[in-house]
Formats: structure tokens, sequence, C-alpha cells
């Protein structure tokens, strides 16, 4: 079996990949490890996949997959992690942002018998507005999924084979990996890295992905939308029943003589929007159901370098 399994979803990686390639197998020689590597590009639409091929065409440990379309990041991902072999398994992204020299280190600590290590990025590289957007993600997603994940982890890190097994039991059509490995338990650690700034285009999270991408995750991922919407329900039923006893008095007593339009219109308009609002998040988690129950691929390959299909 191999020693290490290296993944990387490749999209907009033609400048990249050839010098992502020649620095991770001079960390796999240094540290005297068999290796394989799996690039896995999501449909770019520069020229990584004749790249790709003319790495894999000239070595058999580089293998590659190329996806039918862009199904994203963290799809790309999980069908690199469907094929590796390795009894480590890294994975890191393709700008070179996360070093390969880093691995090293992560390695380091999984010798030691953690089977979590994951890069915690100090002095990210990054424009302001991309770290902006990335700590209002991560906000926005705990506070929806109820969970406490950390802005400075990525995908980047070490993962022992039985941790890519019980990822891969996750057979969910939404994911997102790092929240996903967050769930699984396990002996983890985070460790310091260097971020390396990034010397080729731009990232494709927009503000706008990463907010759809936080929506999905967190409907996926949790039922925790439906109990906001049950407690907001319970407590404007709770606010409605003091302010009828509060009318109640007040018309006894003589304060009332004209019933009050704008309060009662904006009753109804607020009322309704809430019963909307529930209605809607109900009918997006049927969505999700339906749209699992039909067993369909994750995602489509349409081609395949050195891998047994």
């Amino acid at each position: 079996m191999t020693d290490v399994s290296i993944v990387s979803p490749i999209y907009y990686g033609e400048n990249t990949i050839f010098e992502l390639t020649e620095r991770i197998i001079a960390v796999m020689e240094k540290l005297n490890l068999s290796y394989e590597i799996i690039y896995v590009e999501d449909n770019s639409p520069d020229k990584s996949w004749s790249k790709i091929k003319s790495l894999a065409n000239g070595d058999h440990k580089i293998k590659g997959l190329k996806l039918s379309k862009n199904f994203g990041q963290h799809k790309a991902i999980a069908a690199g992690l469907d094929i590796v072999s390795g009894n480590r398994i890294v994975v890191m992204d393709c700008d070179l942002q996360d070093q390969p020299e880093e691995i090293e280190k992560l390695y380091s600590q999984a010798a030691k018998g953690f089977d979590i290590v994951r890069a915690k990025r100090e002095n990210r590289q990054d424009s302001y507005l991309k770290r902006l957007s990335s700590r209002l993600f991560y906000f926005f997603f705990n506070s929806i999924a109820g969970l406490n994940m950390d802005s400075s982890i990525a995908n980047f890190g070490i993962y022992d084979k039985k941790v890519i097994d019980a990822f891969k039991e996750h057979r969910e059509k939404e994911i997102f990996f790092v929240s996903i490995i967050d769930s699984l338990g396990f002996n983890k650690i985070d460790i310091p890295v260097s971020h390396a700034p990034r010397t080729e285009g731009k990232s494709t999270y927009s503000f706008k992905k990463l907010f759809l991408l936080g929506i999905n995750v967190a409907l996926v991922g949790t039922n925790r939308p439906l109990l906001i919407s049950a407690a907001l329900g319970f407590f404007m039923s709770l606010i409605s029943i003091l302010i009828a006893v509060i009318n109640l008095i007040a018309k006894f007593i003589g304060e009332i003589t004209v019933s009050g339009f704008t309060s009662t219109m904006f009753s109804i308009w607020f009322v309704g929007g809430l019963l909307l609002l529930s209605q809607g998040i109900i009918g997006i988690y049927l969505g999700r159901v339906f749209d699992e129950i039909k067993k369909r691929p994750r995602v489509n390959i349409s081609e395949y370098l050195n891998i047994n299909e």
C-alpha cells in the first residue's frame, strides 16, 4: 500500500500545476515515502487537463480525474478521496498558497499518532476582502449550524486512512469537506503553517458563492434552521398573547376606542413573513430530501489517467 496519497482539486491550475508537482515530489523523496498524486480537474476552462495529461504520461504515480462539468471544490475533493490507496492522505489546493513543503511538518505530527493534522494558516496572505468574506462565511455557517469552526483552517491537512474511510461513508450530495472532518471525532491537532500569497489568478470563491455554499451545507448538515424557525414561531405566539392581553385590558379601562389600522397591518405582514420563512425552510429541506433519495452520483467523470476505472 502507498504511504501517502495527495489529493488536489484543480481549477485554473495550468500555471501552477508543474511547480506544485515538482515541489510535492521533492518533499516525498526527502521523506523517503511512496506516494501517489491525484489531480481532480473540475472542468476548468483553461489548459489544466492537458498539463495533467503531460505529467501523468511521464509518471504513473500521477493520476487524474476529469469531471464532466464544474461540480465544485468539495465534490472534486470527494471524488479524489474515493480512489486513494495511501495509509495517509494529504488534501491541498493547487494555487500554491498551501505550500507543499509544509507537508513534512504535517506528516511529523501524524507520525506521533494523530489521526487528523490540520493546517492552521498564520498570517493569511489573502486580500482584505477575501479574509473578510471568509470570516463572514464562517460566522454565518457557525451560527446556522451551531458549530465553532475556525476560519483559519481550510482543507489543507493530512488524514489517516480510517478518517477518510469514515468520511466516505457520508454520501450526501451536498458536502463541505471541512465540516464533515470536524464532525468525525478522532485524535486531531491543528498546527500553524506558513501561508503563501497567491501568485496566479484570483480566488473563484466570491461572497455570493460563499453565502450559497453556507446555506447549502448548513441545510444539509443540520436541522438547526428548523429549530430556529420553530423557536421564532413560539416566540411570536407568546408576543401575540401578550399583545392580546394588553389590548384586552386597555379596552376594558377605556384606553382603546378605535382599532389601530397600523398595528393590525404590521402584525399581519410580520406574522405572514414568518410563516413564509418557515414554509420556505421546510420546502428547502423537502427538496434536499428529494435530491438525496434519487441516489444520483455526486459527480460524473469523463476521463481517467493512470486509474483502473
